[in-house]
Parts: C-alpha cells; sequence; structure tokens
C-alpha cells in the first residue's frame, strides 16, 4: 500500500490584496519551502527514529533566515510587523507532516522571548543573539513533576549566595532540554504564590545539572527531558529581569504562543486534508476512485470546512494581538478548536487511508499520534476552557 502520495496543498495563496498577508509573506513562503523541501523533508524520517534533530539542523536554519523571524534586528533577528510570517513559517514547516520538527526546531520561540521582553542588553548578546545564529539551543522550563500547568505554585527553589543563586528541583516535558544550551527557568526565590517567582537562564553544561530523556506517543524527533537540579550555582547575573518579577515575563508571551500552537494544529490538518484528497483520488476500490464514494466526498468537505473556520479564527486573533490587543478568552477558545478540529480531522484521514494511513512512514499516521500533545501543551482544553470563562466573567 503507498505510504507517499502527491497531493495538491490546501493552504491558500495569496496576493498583495489579501487583508493579511502581502508580497513579503509570500517571498518568505518560497523561501521556507525551499528549506523544507531540501532540508528537511529527506531526513525527518531517520531524525524521528534517533529521536533528535541535529545541531546543523539551527544552523542551517539561522543560515536562511527562519530562526530569526520576530526578534529584535540588535540582536540578529528580523523584525517583522505581524505574526502572519510566523504563521506562514509554520504552514510550511507542517509540510513534512512532523509537528516534533517545528516544536524542537523553533523552541527558541517559547525559551528566548522572556529575555527579550525582560533582560538587559549584555544578557540578550549573550543568549539570545548566537540562538537566533544557530550556535545555541533554547528551551523553556516551567512545568514540574507536580504542578503541570500550576505556574504560581512551582516547588524549584533558588536561594540567594552572594553573588548566585543555588537551585533544586525538577522540571519536566522540557521541549529540546537534552540539547538546551540556555535553559529559561522559572524558580522560587520568594514566597509562595506568583509573588515569588523568578527567572535565571540555567547553562547547560552548569554542574548539578542532569536531564533524562522521556520517551513519547509523538514528537519523537523532538527531545523531551527531564532536569534535575542539584546544588546548581547560576550567578545573579543570568537572573532575567528584577527578583520576584518572573511570573509576569513568562504570562507576557502565553498569547503568541498559544495562536503559534493553533496555528501548527491548522497547518496539520491541512497536511491530513491534503494527504487524504490525494489518496482518494488516487486509490481504486470496486472499480472506480475511491473519492467516487459519496460518503468519502462528504468526508473531504467536512474536514475542509473545519479547516476553513480554524484558518478564519486564526487570522482574526493573530491581526488582533499584532495589533496590540490582548483577547485572552478568544486565544483560548482558539487554541481548543484549533486543536480538537485536528484531533477530528487526522482521524477522518486515517479513516480514508485505511492500511496506508496505519503505516509507519505516513504523514498521516504521524500526526495522528501527535495532536494530543497540542491539545496538552500551552495549556489543556479544561484550563483554556476555565481560563476563558473568568476573562468573560462566569
Amino acid at each position: 500500500m503507498p505510504r507517499h502520495f502527491a497531493p495538491e496543498r490546501t493552504v491558500i495563496q495569496v496576493t498583495a490584496k489579501h487583508p493579511f498577508y502581502t508580497e513579503e509573506h509570500e517571498t518568505l513562503r518560497r523561501q521556507a519551502r525551499r528549506f523544507v523541501e531540501q532540508e528537511i523533508i529527506p531526513h525527518v524520517d531517520r531524525w524521528e527514529a534517533a529521536g533528535e534533530l541535529p545541531r546543523s539542523l539551527h544552523r542551517a536554519a539561522a543560515a536562511a533566515g527562519l530562526l530569526q523571524i520576530g526578534f529584535p534586528e540588535a540582536y540578529g533577528g528580523i523584525e517583522v510587523p505581524d505574526l502572519f510570517y510566523l504563521i506562514v513559517l509554520t504552514e510550511e514547516l507542517a509540510r513534512a507532516g512532523s509537528g516534533g520538527v517545528i516544536a524542537s526546531l523553533m523552541s527558541h520561540g517559547i525559551g528566548t522571548p522572556p529575555i527579550v521582553h525582560a533582560g538587559t542588553h549584555e544578557q540578550k548578546q549573550r543568549f539570545v543573539t548566537p540562538v537566533l545564529a544557530g550556535e545555541k539551543i533554547a528551551a523553556l522550563a516551567i512545568t514540574e513533576p507536580s504542578g503541570g500547568s500550576d505556574v504560581a505554585n512551582l516547588k524549584t527553589r533558588a536561594e540567594r549566595d552572594g553573588d548566585h543563586y543555588i537551585v533544586n528541583g525538577s522540571k519536566t516535558f522540557i521541549t529540546s532540554g537534552m540539547r538546551a544550551d540556555f535553559i529559561t527557568t522559572a524558580v522560587r526565590t520568594g514566597g509562595p504564590g506568583m509573588g515569588g517567582i523568578s527567572l535565571l537562564v540555567i547553562e547547560g553544561d552548569m554542574p548539578g545539572l542532569s536531564r533524562s530523556p522521556l520517551k513519547k506517543m509523538g514528537w519523537w524527533c523532538s527531545d523531551t527531558a527531564t532536569l534535575y537540579f542539584d546544588h546548581v550555582r547560576v550567578p545573579v547575573a543570568n537572573r532575567i529581569g528584577p527578583e520576584n518579577a518572573g511570573f509576569m515575563a513568562i504570562m507576557m508571551n502565553f498569547n503568541q504562543e498559544r495562536i503559534m500552537l493553533a496555528a501548527q494544529a491548522y497547518a496539520l490538518a491541512c497536511v491530513c486534508y491534503d494527504e487524504a484528497l490525494a489518496y482518494a483520488r488516487q486509490r481504486e476500490t470496486f472499480g472506480k476512485p475511491l473519492i467516487k464514494n459519496q460518503v468519502i466526498r462528504h468526508k473531504l468537505v467536512d474536514m475542509r470546512m473545519r479547516i476553513e473556520a480554524v484558518k478564519a479564527q486564526l487570522e482574526m486573533l493573530a491581526w488582533r494581538v499584532s495589533h496590540r490587543q490582548m483577547p485572552v478568552a478568544e486565544v483560548c477558545m482558539l487554541k481548543n478548536f484549533a486543536t480538537m478540529s485536528l484531533e477530528w480531522i487526522a482521524n477522518e484521514a486515517m479513516q480514508i487511508l485505511g492500511g496506508a494511513g496505519y503505516l509507519q512512514g505516513s504523514k498521516v499516521e504521524r500526526i495522528y499520534r501527535e495532536t494530543k500533545v497540542l491539545s496538552i501543551g500551552g495549556g489543556s482544553q479544561e484550563i483554556m476552557k476555565d481560563l476563558a470563562a473568568r476573562q468573560m466573567g462566569y
């Protein structure tokens, strides 16, 4: 049974007249598409088996001008006026059919923004510039084995000792955790609650830091780790922002992170749809193409209907956030809608492909295994609903 098909692309090509996308966005799309076709698609199955991405991919992505999108020019970034550049980049990275590639290659997208927002000029030069150049890898370490998404009650402790903090505790589910050189880490430096949290950049070679890899249902090529801190001495100079002011630096990035998780769900749903459509056109059963069956055509229409609904909501909220609005409730609902839609679409695509989709090496098989992580990461569906309800005054 065939495992790879030649689908048409669902992502709609746009012109300068589109209300959200310009020719500059399309220039980035073409550049990113070439990179994915040349540097990712031929190798992704090998990386999945290896359980990590090579560091050379980060350098290649930096050379192609992809890692720098949305970061300050002063530190090696490429400043852009809106989130649509990152959405375009996510759409193209998703063409490889691996959410793990997006998560790990772009882990600096959650690891470095707190440094950009709250760090000093010297800290940005030390911790941001080499990451954007592809020479170092950044990660964000907030989640703990006992706390999950309960950021305000984290337990990893940092005690002041002269010009250093002594860090003890652990973090888990850390994307790029095995390879990261710079780990932006939430620690407790004060009393209980959100007012006692600080951010420290813990460097990967600091004594007392150990790491254990985690095996996962999906995102195989994205190295994920539990981190252990045993009297790790971290210079006070590595603290990002004032002491006990880390909680707000963490919260500032959540809107963008959740929008990008929704963008990833949308882009991967497009891949599932494209693969299913191509297979339905090529596969013959009982003397006719599979797509000639009404039930298959209806499945494809339903899939496309949900994709278009997610796309509309995603673009509207990306525009609002790009214009400095803070639609927290709407972003939470988008994140849920997009990830729930991906789960449903991946399931329908798997049903259309049948045995061909069940074989490893199929993009649909890989995405089907990966859907749940997007429904959990960045805030679970239940937490998103509760946060949206509070924002709307329920």
